[in-house]
């Protein structure tokens, strides 16, 4: 997706920005590691291969990612994130995803059963998009440090925020004024990954159906929006603040 694509956030814990040809040497290298591989279900790529997927995350109007990097040195320097500088190998963490698609008949009939205990949401799943959401802090020594909480936090705020130019770009078609609709969010995970499953949940994620998990042994959790703040107060209390800078290809 192309609305990001000189975007970057930047919180005190974190920086997100646009997956750039840059960063595909080290992220193939990361996705080299078996625990990677299974932990998100990928199939190791040639070098090649992943320049053409980086290609596709940027031109591809049903996908959405930022790489997740360590917070600035000096935030109040300037007013743009320099590319290779800010982002270098070595600051990079891991990233996040969003998929976007209309939900097919499974999908409609599984949103119409959770729906019902969900009666705040009111869209049509016939007319609602889906998004679904990967996370990956890929650098072991950064796990349980909060990494993964803030890029969610300020990924859902980001999606929010900017859900009406995401479906734009999406349907090729504007929103008429009204807020265009999103069905739900959801994330699959593994149900061995009980760090991932307890954030998400924390962050109000509900468990699709019984709780099972699916013949590839994933968990489904969704998070239905009505049009308001995603966060709770609490977690609102606790959220680092974050400003919207440019990103600066330009010293490429």
């Amino acid at each position: 997706m192309r609305l990001n694509a000189t975007q970057a956030i930047s919180t005190p814990k974190l920086l997100l920005v646009p997956y750039s040809a840059h960063h595909v040497p080290t992220y193939h290298t990361w996705m080299q590691d078996p625990d990677l591989q299974a932990a998100t279900a990928s199939e190791p790529l040639t070098l090649g291969e992943e320049y053409a997927m980086q290609r596709s995350w940027r031109e591809d109007k049903d996908k959405l990612t930022f790489i997740v990097c360590r917070p600035r040195v000096h935030e109040a320097s300037t007013e743009c994130v320099r590319a290779k500088v800010d982002d270098a190998p070595e600051r990079m963490m891991g990233d996040i995803n969003l998929f976007l698609f209309e939900p097919d008949d499974d999908d409609e009939d599984e949103y119409e059963d959770d729906n019902r205990t969900n009666r705040s949401h009111t869209a049509s799943a016939r007319k609602a998009v889906i998004g679904e959401i990967e996370l990956m802090i890929a650098r072991k020594e950064m796990h349980r440090q909060g990494f993964g909480r803030a890029a969610l936090e300020t990924f859902m705020i980001y999606i929010t925020m900017n859900w009406p130019a995401i479906y734009e770009e999406f349907t090729d078609q504007a929103d008429g004024g009204r807020r265009p609709s999103l069905a739900y969010l959801r994330a699959k995970i593994q149900q061995t990954n009980v760090g991932s499953i307890a954030l998400f949940e924390s962050i109000d994620f509900k468990p699709v159906g019984t709780g099972e998990p699916n013949y590839f042994g994933e968990l489904e959790l969704r998070w239905h929006w009505d049009g308001t703040e995603p966060l709770s107060d609490d977690l609102k209390a606790h959220r680092e603040p974050s400003r919207m800078l440019r990103y600066d290809e330009s010293a490429m």
